[in-house]
């Protein structure tokens, strides 16, 4: 007879009316099956068999899953001051804690590294929590602790709702946890995770959309906050940007634009650095500025081209001089696609052409795309795409 899934959906861990303690003997017996190689009675769902296979080809043991060392007292304290997530956090009590009081969970707040920064909720779950290491400073990553919806939500970039034995360690098997990402809105980037936990039998489907829910006002909350940021950042640009004698832009450390002035300005543009010019369309090549807690960023005043000096000797290294000059290491792929775009000239190449130079055939565009992606984020505006060329008023030297 072949193994068949559970029935449920792809982001909640049992079905409305299941019987859970028969559903969850089921999960200890599939739990136990897989991990030592046997023909299961059921198939574990798509995200609990992903985490399963990672944490068996990284060689954690199930048993070593228990082994919690919270972090120190400084160390909590000083993620908690670097986290967005700490401007969100009354957002998050509102919503969710006295649910979780009266439904007998605990609120956890993890950063995007997955150590816990603050949790509340039960009492008595609480208690329970403190006793399997489920306390603020503890690393709740997958690679830690194994299969959990604080970990697995940071992996999968998504909702995760796990019951009684998709847990990877048997230690956490009395329990449910549902955990989702949240994103800055200003980058993309995971913030952290919020995650609802409690006994297994106290799991819920709904709780996957009261956790989604409170994560999606969360980060309408960081987007106001940067909204109102920008508006501050605006109105000290206006008379900067009127006296700027040229077309210029102020925006924010994230590349948001705050106000522009004789172009039309995109809504965002790279984030600016100090060390690396930046290329906007309409200005062409400009070096950013630092203006307090964000940029001003106009054309060369001088219109100077930027050289570029490529040595591709036996420790290959990019010189860009300019307003600002830096040095960057380069890794030997990284060296040949700039020897190859040197080559090209002006006219570029396109990125089945470059896959053919650096592979011998054109069936690595993926990885093309993902190399040249990498390296512009190293050296910024000096390379342009479609195709891959140097920007206009770079000019290029190689030596080595």
């Amino acid at each position: 007879m072949s193994a068949e899934r559970p029935t449920t959906d792809r982001l909640t861990a049992v079905a409305t009316g299941v019987d859970l303690p028969r559903h969850a003997r089921l999960l200890s017996r599939v739990h136990d099956a897989v991990l030592s190689g046997q023909q299961p009675p059921a198939l574990p769902r798509d995200v609990v068999a992903r985490s399963w296979s990672r944490l068996q080809a990284g060689g954690v043991s199930p048993d070593h899953c228990a082994e919690v060392e919270p972090a120190d007292f400084s160390e909590i304290e000083a993620r908690r001051t670097r986290t967005a997530l700490r401007t969100v956090l009354p957002e998050l009590r509102s919503t969710l804690t006295q649910v979780a009081d009266d439904a007998n969970f605990i609120v956890v707040i993890a950063d995007a590294d997955g150590v816990l920064l603050w949790r509340e909720g039960s009492r008595g779950v609480r208690k329970a929590a403190d006793a399997l290491g489920f306390t603020e400073g503890a690393r709740w990553a997958e690679q830690a602790v194994g299969t959990n919806a604080i970990g697995t939500a940071l992996i999968e970039d998504a909702a995760v709702q796990l019951f009684s034995a998709e847990h990877y360690a048997p230690s956490h098997h009395g329990w449910s946890c549902t955990g989702s990402p949240v994103h800055d809105p200003r980058t993309g980037e995971i913030l952290g995770v919020v995650d609802i936990s409690g006994s297994a039998m106290s799991v819920h489907p709904t709780t996957v959309a009261l956790v989604r829910t409170a994560v999606r006002l969360a980060e309408a909350t960081l987007w106001r906050e940067h909204t109102a940021q920008l508006d501050k950042l605006r109105g000290r640009a206006a008379p900067l940007l009127a006296s700027a004698g040229g077309p210029a832009l102020v925006v924010d450390k994230h590349g948001w634009v705050a106000e522009a002035s004789g172009i039309a300005a995109p809504e965002r543009v790279a984030p600016p650095s100090l060390d690396r010019p930046l290329l906007v369309p309409g200005l062409g090549l400009c070096v950013p500025e630092p203006l307090g807690d964000g940029w001003l960023v106009r054309r060369r005043v001088d219109g100077a081209a930027i050289e570029l000096e490529l040595d591709l000797g036996d420790a290959p290294h990019v010189t860009v001089r300019g307003d600002v000059n830096w040095t960057r290491a380069l890794s030997p792929r990284h060296a040949q696609i700039l020897r190859v775009l040197s080559v090209a000239g002006p006219a570029g190449v396109d990125a089945a052409s470059l896959s053919e130079a650096l592979f011998g055939d054109r069936d690595h565009v993926v990885a093309v795309r993902a190399e040249v992606s990498r390296l512009r984020k190293s050296l910024g505006a000096v390379l342009s795409t479609q195709p891959y060329r140097f920007a206009a008023g770079v000019t290029v030297r190689l030596v080595g």
